[in-house]
């Protein structure tokens, strides 16, 4: 994706970016009309490809930058244990939050790797793996610890994180429950399904 200087171009390219996110959730990324996207920023088309030179990079780059947004966030979260259930809940909570207050960039980042030439899709799933091990690696943390028993940690960090997820696919803030409730319910769920040692390891606290 281009990178147009100046805090004009910046703030245009923001604009692009989310006008490009809701049409894309919205038609998916080969229904993604640039004519369209122009007018949705004021802009001419032949403006816009200073900022998408090619509309396949610009996926690329999309995708890129959340992962690395993701990842960012994390970082700037660490909790301060090295308790696994602890830390575990810690998860639970962030991947939830973050991902239900971005769902459209998270639809888009589970969808649209089919789009991607298979360059551009290894570097995006390297940076989801990034995630994923994070998850992994508290997983494995408890197991050594003998907080919980699992058959393969791999498939339970993939068997979690497709039930955290998958709450985007229903989420509405203004539901029956707010977000921080579903954030308690399923950080019980997740330990219940782990084993009841972890639960009244944290119960206790």
């Amino acid at each position: 994706m281009a990178r147009p200087v100046g805090s004009k171009g910046a703030e245009t390219q923001k604009l692009i970016r989310k006008a490009a996110i809701r049409r894309i959730y919205k038609y998916g990324f080969e229904g993604m009309n640039l004519r369209d996207l122009a007018a949705d920023v004021s802009l001419r088309v032949g403006s816009l490809y200073n900022y998408i030179p090619q509309k396949q990079e610009f996926l690329a780059a999309l995708l890129t930058d959340i992962l690395q947004e993701l990842l960012h966030d994390w970082a700037s979260r660490l909790p301060a244990t090295d308790d696994p259930v602890e830390r575990l809940r810690h998860f639970v909570g962030f991947h939830i939050e973050w991902h239900t207050a971005r769902k459209e960039e998270v639809f888009i980042g589970n969808m649209e790797l089919r789009s991607l030439s298979s360059a551009q899709r290894r570097q995006v799933a390297a940076l989801r793996r990034q995630y994923e091990q994070i998850l992994q690696d508290i997983l494995t943390d408890g197991q050594k610890r003998g907080v919980w028993q699992l058959p393969d940690v791999r498939v339970t960090t993939f068997a979690l994180l497709s039930m955290l997820t998958g709450i985007c696919n229903w989420y509405a803030p203004k539901g029956r429950l707010s977000q921080a409730e579903l954030v308690h319910i399923h950080e019980d769920l997740v330990l219940r399904m782990l084993n009841t040692e972890a639960l009244s390891a944290a119960a206790s606290r």
